[in-house]
């Protein structure tokens, strides 16, 4: 039988639910505003009151064990019983700490805005959001939520499709009118692209989408779609760009949209235990809401750059 624990305690349960979501003690340290020594104590601790081991280090980074998945379920109760103190009546009111990683359209265009309706309706959440645009982590530490680019292969985590994702060619009229307009695939050789960068590309299915085209010159690469995006208004040459965002630029023009496209989506991931907890549940819900119903935010003038 699992020994008593007692509310000096309290602060250590939370300390354990918040490694168990992220997944390093480090993420833990900074989501409760402590230093990750002190998240060391508050697990040892609670792991001595309890007589054995709450988590254990995997190639997915912290993970619990049954012990720890029953010292979880008390930790939830906590949580929610916090939470049911500082609500309203009639006003449900969200607290917490939810940490995002997208790629940086999403996270500017869709991800962004969305969260700060929620946010709004919720003054006490906290998100922290993280551009960047690589493969699903096999550890997933350090964040509740990510998205990414085509269907992710994971553990221990769950996955929904999000939203299609749709890449096509677009240009300038005055790179078209010094380079000439591209009638046929064949003819992209002779051009240059603007598009990631090959060796720090690592989502298989942006760097699958080129493999479509004929091999042409790189003009500017870059791991920021904003940089791309600069890059083709400024004529540098041709962007392989979203559609969602792309078709709002009326100084970017469609080439070669009857012979070329490329189809991918936008997929969520979340650690198990990181969804069992409310804010992240609504966060899930203000995403799936935005991503149906296409609140994606553009900018007002066609000539300026996304984020």
């Amino acid at each position: 039988m699992d020994r008593q624990i007692d509310y000096r305690h309290l602060e250590s349960l939370i300390a354990l639910l918040t490694v168990a979501r992220l997944g390093r003690y480090t993420a833990a340290a900074a989501v409760l505003g402590v230093n990750h020594s002190t998240i060391s104590r508050r697990i040892d601790a609670l792991q001595k009151a309890m007589g054995g081991h709450l988590l254990a280090h995997t190639p997915n980074g912290w993970e619990l064990t049954d012990l720890g998945r029953r010292a979880m379920a008390s930790a939830e109760a906590i949580e929610q019983a916090v939470a049911a103190i500082s609500t309203e009546e009639d006003s449900p009111t969200l607290t917490g700490h939810v940490r995002l990683a997208a790629p940086d359209a999403f996270s500017a265009h869709l991800a962004a805005p969305a969260l700060a309706k929620l946010q709004a309706k919720h003054p006490q959440l906290v998100f922290e959001i993280v551009s960047e645009t690589t493969r699903a982590r096999q550890t997933r530490t350090g964040m509740d939520l990510e998205i990414v680019i085509g269907q992710p292969s994971v553990r221990k985590a769950a996955s929904t499709k999000l939203m299609d994702y749709e890449l096509r060619l677009y240009a300038t009229a005055e790179y078209l009118q010094a380079h000439g307009t591209p009638h046929q695939l064949s003819e992209l050789a002779g051009h240059s692209l603007n598009y990631y960068i090959d060796t720090a590309l690592t989502v298989d299915k942006l760097d699958e989408a080129t493999s479509h085209l004929p091999p042409m010159h790189r003009a500017i690469s870059s791991t920021s779609i904003a940089v791309q995006y600069a890059a083709t208004m400024n004529h540098a040459g041709l962007g392989l760009l979203p559609v969602f965002l792309s078709k709002h630029y009326p100084n970017l023009i469609p080439v070669l949209h009857d012979q070329f496209s490329y189809l991918s989506e936008y997929w969520l991931v979340g650690r198990e235990e990181a969804l069992r907890s409310k804010a992240v549940q609504a966060t899930v819900r203000a995403l799936n809401d935005a991503a149906a119903n296409g609140d994606w935010f553009i900018l007002p003038s066609g000539n300026q750059v996304p984020s």
